[in-house]
């Protein structure tokens, strides 16, 4: 999966925005970050997970998945290394990091 793939499928989902955050491109919806691309590196993206969502991803997918370091990670911040990355699996991941932050009534819509 390329960056561009990536901002598409974050950008599929309803009312999701690209805005940059600390010199990275992050994808919100209704102001609030679900996603974000190029950390730690150009290879990565990083979504925004509940900790059982993300060992779920981790243990499935393990060279895809891994959490962010320190306190991020153990929050649900999940790293994911595009270069060996499957578009369903991205999509079925920042379908969940979006849930999470947006409104109950728009994620009703999804």
């Amino acid at each position: 999966m390329t960056a561009d793939e990536f901002r598409a499928l974050a950008l599929s989902l309803p009312e999701a925005v690209e805005i940059g955050h600390m010199g990275h491109p992050d994808f919100r919806v209704r102001k609030k970050i679900f996603a974000t691309l190029g950390y730690p590196d150009d290879a990565h993206g990083m979504i925004k997970l509940m900790p059982e969502q993300q060992s779920l991803f981790v243990e499935r997918e393990p060279k895809v998945f891994s959490p962010s370091k320190g306190k991020w990670g153990l929050s649900g911040s999940t790293l994911v290394y595009l270069p060996a990355a499957k578009a369903k699996s991205v999509r079925q991941a920042l379908a969940m990091g979006w849930r999470l932050v947006a409104p109950a009534a728009l994620a009703a819509r999804l």
